[in-house]
C-alpha cells in the first residue's frame, strides 16, 4: 500500500472516530424501554394453506387469547399476514403485547385461572388439533420478544 493511501486512510479515521464515540445512546438519558413487550412469532404457511390455518387459529390461538385477555393475563393480540406470500422466510406474524415479561413467567395462579376458564376438554381437544393439523399446515420460523424504543428528543 502506497504511503499516500495510508495518510488518507488515518485522517478517515481520525476525521470519523469522533463522530462515531457521539453516536452511543445511553438508555433512559438518550432513550428508553418500553415495560410492556411483544411476543412475536414468525410463522411460514404452506402454499394454498392460507384460510385452513387461520380457521385452526380460530378454534386454538385465538381462543386461548382471547380468555387471557379476558383474565387480564395479555393486553392485546394480532395476527399480521404477508401482502406477498411467496417472499423472505416468513409470511405469517402472531403478535400479543404483554404489559411486562412479569406476565411471561411461570405462574400457577394465572395457570389455574385459565384452565378453570378455557377446561381440560377444550384444551385437549386444542392441543389435539394442533398436533395434528398445523405440521402440515405451516412451519415456525422464529420467535422473538420485542420492546418499544422511546427515543428522546
Amino acid at each position: 500500500m502506497r504511503i499516500h493511501t495510508k495518510v488518507k486512510i488515518i485522517a478517515l479515521s481520525l476525521l470519523l472516530a469522533p463522530t462515531l464515540a457521539m453516536a452511543d445512546l445511553e438508555p433512559w438519558k438518550d432513550y428508553t424501554e418500553s415495560d410492556a413487550v411483544w411476543s412475536v412469532t414468525t410463522i411460514r404457511v404452506n402454499a394454498n394453506m392460507d384460510d385452513a390455518y387461520l380457521e385452526g387459529l380460530t378454534k386454538t390461538w385465538v381462543k386461548t387469547n382471547e380468555i387471557a385477555k379476558k383474565l387480564g393475563q395479555l393486553e392485546e393480540y394480532h395476527i399480521y399476514r404477508s401482502d406477498l406470500p411467496q417472499s423472505g422466510d416468513f409470511n405469517l406474524l402472531l403478535v400479543v403485547r404483554f404489559k411486562s415479561t412479569q406476565d411471561l413467567a411461570p405462574n400457577k395462579e394465572r395457570y389455574d385461572a385459565f384452565m378453570k376458564e378455557f377446561g381440560k376438554q377444550q384444551s385437549d381437544e386444542a392441543t389435539q388439533y394442533a398436533q395434528k393439523n398445523y405440521p402440515a399446515m405451516r412451519e415456525i420460523t422464529g420467535q422473538y420478544l420485542f420492546r418499544e424504543i422511546t427515543l428522546k428528543k
